[in-house]
């Protein structure tokens, strides 16, 4: 779905040392450094990015296209695309993705349900040091 230029620009940005409680709807892309306790979500008629940082923590279903995480969530994750985990990223939920890049460092504390159309079977990436 995401080329290099198809992906949406992040407009959106929720600083570190800010705490958001409550659900939290947004269009094209979002970063998170600061704190969410609350529902994130995509507008689903458009492409998507949200950005979770290492200093970012989320208590709260997350739902989006592209989802980039290297901070900390607990509840469940849906990348209606894909899903990179980075080397700090701790997840305490059931992760649904189309296509799922795991860096090594990555923990899941929950099921991996990929999302499936037809007979595809799901891509998965795994990203290593080429040594």
């Amino acid at each position: 779905m995401f080329g290099k230029n198809a992906q949406p620009p992040i407009k959106s940005l929720i600083a570190q040392g800010s705490r958001i409680e409550g659900n939290l709807k947004f269009n094209e892309g979002l970063r998170v450094d600061g704190e969410i306790f609350g529902d994130i979500r995509a507008n689903p008629e458009q492409p998507s990015i949200l950005v979770i940082s290492e200093a970012a923590v989320v208590q709260g279903e997350v739902h989006a296209d592209h989802v980039i995480i290297n901070g900390s969530v607990r509840g469940p994750v849906h990348a209606r695309e894909l899903l990179e985990l980075q080397p700090k990223a701790r997840i305490e939920g059931d992760v649904c993705y189309k296509a799922l890049e795991m860096h090594q460092g990555a923990i899941i504390s929950g099921m991996l349900r990929p999302l499936l159309v037809g007979d595809e079977k799901p891509l998965l990436k795994l990203a290593a040091n080429n040594l």
